[in-house]
Parts: structure tokens; C-alpha cells; sequence
């Protein structure tokens, strides 16, 4: 009886320490990442470089906020990349009326797309994969429609928006305060509401979820929808930074946006991750290719390899530690 009590106590102790590294192991990375930056480059340390690494790591920061929430319902969203790349082009254009129009045209265009990817996802039960696929060649369409196959490129009209996104407090560009304050909001909303504590449910089990009361549906097509505000909101961001309504960005984006979901610690299942997870995932990615861009002489070729390489080894770390809670 003995043996058994300190067998149980012991697999207790495993469980906690493997979720304990689940949860916060890229935080762990990041800083060590840190560490050895600032002790191999002298300018890696400085604030200047902080502030790039952070503006750089603005708009993708939305893109995988939205994504945090799908993939913990157990979804996918294929069609960031393309929405924010959309939400750039049509903020430029918009910006024309001026700095409310240039932030909300893009917020109601994405968000509409974002809800329809909800309502077909949660209604037809279609898989999230081919409705979030057909949503990105649909919305890259629009977008080479508006711009006239992409040979348009809008300029951003508004003085105040332009200064938005080129302008700094404290030595930090006015879009990361801005990111800063909605993945707060994030935190809150995922971790304090009963929508929060519902996706958590969608992710875990969609069955026992609905024992439960939650409406299954309804939450899955609100988590597109907010995965497509943000994709929006960061193309908007993306514009005002640019001075214009680039076309050709955004390919590859959604990748880059489940990479840093997933390196934070938030399961392709569903069910598990933070949003604190996610900044840390997006954190690092942005200092890793900084380091790469401290050392100059590495091609961008091999520094996709690179980028590849770190999240496979991701992948395959927490598949092993969520095989290791299984057994334990």
C-alpha cells in the first residue's frame, strides 16, 4: 500500500514537471536564446534592436493571438496570411477618409470573411482545413481584384495614420503598445470569461462540451471571426508602418503564425495553451532571425532551413512530453 501510494505520488510529480515544461518551456528557450545573444553581439543588447525586434514581431503577434484561439478549439486558419494582406490594401485605401476609416475598413471586411469561415465551419461541419483554404485563395483574389491584379499599390492618405505606425513612445513603436494592449485583452478573455473557459471545452471535447451547456457552435464561429479582426488589424498596422497598401506580403504568413502558436506550448489537438505561451513563441522566432540577421552572412534559404529545423524539433519534443502525461 505504501509502495503504491509513493508510485502514484511520483507519476503525480512526472505529470506536473512535463506540463510544467510543456507550458513554459519556450519562455525557457527565449531567455536562454537572450543570454547567449547579448553575450555573442554587442548590438543584439541594445535598445534600438529591441524596439526592431518588437516592431517586427507587431503584426505577426496578432495573426498568431487569433490563431491561439483556434487551434485550442481544435481548428486551423489557413486564410491569415491572405486576410492580412487584404486588410493592408484595403486600409490604404480607406485611409483616404481618414484614421478611423483606415482601422475599421479592414476590421469589418477580415471579420466578415472571419465569420464566414465560423458559420461554414460550425453549420456544415466541413473540415476547418478546406473552408480556411478556400477562404485564402478567395480573400488573395479580392485583393488582386481591388488592386488591379496587384499593379495598384494604395498610398496611406492620412497623415495621423502614417504617423501611427512610424511614430514611438519611449523609444517603442506605437503598434507594439497597441499589440501589447490587445493581447492583455487576450489574456483576460482566455483565461477569465466563459468564453475562454468554452474554447478550452470546444478543444477538449466538442461531446462533453455540449454536456455541459456550452454552445459549441456559436463558439467556434467567434474564434474565426477574431482570428480575422486581428489578421486585419495587423494588415492595417502593416500599412500604416509601410506608408501603403503592399501586395505581395502575407504568403507563408499562416505558417509562420502556427509555428509560433504551436512553440509556445499550445497543442495542434486542442485543448491546451496560453496566450503567454504564444507571445513567447512569437518572441522567439523574431530573436532568432535577428540573430541570424547579427551574423550577415547566412542565406535566406538556409535560414528558412533553420527556422524549419527549430520548429520540427518543437513538434516532436511535445508530442513525446504529451505521450510521457499519457502514460504517467
Amino acid at each position: 500500500m505504501t509502495t503504491l501510494a509513493a508510485d502514484e505520488r511520483r507519476a503525480q510529480r512526472v505529470d506536473h514537471l512535463v506540463a510544467l515544461v510543456q507550458r513554459h518551456g519556450a519562455v525557457a528557450v527565449l531567455t536562454m536564446v537572450l543570454v547567449v545573444g547579448a553575450a555573442a553581439f554587442p548590438h543584439f543588447r541594445s535598445y534600438d534592436n529591441a524596439g526592431t525586434i518588437l516592431v517586427a514581431a507587431a503584426p505577426p503577434a496578432l495573426i498568431a493571438l487569433g490563431m491561439t484561439f483556434v487551434i485550442i478549439t481544435g481548428g486551423i486558419d489557413l486564410s491569415v496570411g491572405s486576410l492580412y494582406v487584404l486588410g493592408g490594401v484595403t486600409s490604404a485605401y480607406a485611409s483616404q477618409w481618414g484614421f478611423a476609416p483606415a482601422f475599421l475598413a479592414p476590421l469589418a471586411v477580415c471579420g466578415l470573411i472571419g465569420l464566414l469561415n465560423g458559420l461554414l465551419i460550425a453549420r456544415t461541419q466541413m473540415a476547418p482545413f478546406i473552408v480556411t483554404l478556400a477562404a485564402l485563395l478567395g480573400a488573395r483574389g479580392l485583393m488582386r481584384a481591388v488592386s488591379n491584379e496587384g499593379s495598384t499599390t494604395y498610398l496611406v492618405s492620412s497623415d495621423a495614420f502614417r504617423q501611427f505606425g512610424t511614430g514611438a513612445f519611449l523609444g517603442i513603436g506605437y503598434p507594439v503598445w497597441l499589440v501589447a494592449a490587445v493581447f492583455g485583452g487576450g489574456m483576460v478573455l482566455l483565461a477569465r470569461t466563459r468564453f475562454g473557459h468554452a474554447v478550452y471545452a470546444v478543444g477538449g471535447s466538442e461531446d462533453t462540451a455540449r454536456l455541459m451547456g456550452v454552445a459549441v457552435g456559436r463558439t467556434k464561429v467567434w474564434v474565426y471571426v477574431l482570428s480575422g479582426l486581428l489578421a486585419g488589424l495587423a494588415g492595417a498596422i502593416n500599412a500604416a508602418k509601410l506608408g501603403s497598401g503592399v501586395t505581395v506580403l502575407g504568403i507563408g504568413l499562416e505558417l509562420d503564425a502556427i509555428a509560433a502558436v504551436v512553440i509556445g506550448g499550445t497543442l495542434l489537438t486542442g485543448g491546451a495553451g496560453t496566450i503567454a505561451g504564444t507571445i513567447a513563441g512569437v518572441l522567439l522566432l523574431g530573436v532568432i532571425q535577428n540573430l541570424i540577421n547579427q551574423v550577415g552572412s547566412v542565406p535566406s534559404s538556409y535560414q528558412q532551413v533553420i527556422s524549419g529545423s527549430f520548429l520540427a524539433v518543437v513538434v516532436v519534443v511535445q508530442t513525446y512530453l504529451a505521450r510521457l502525461r499519457r502514460i504517467t
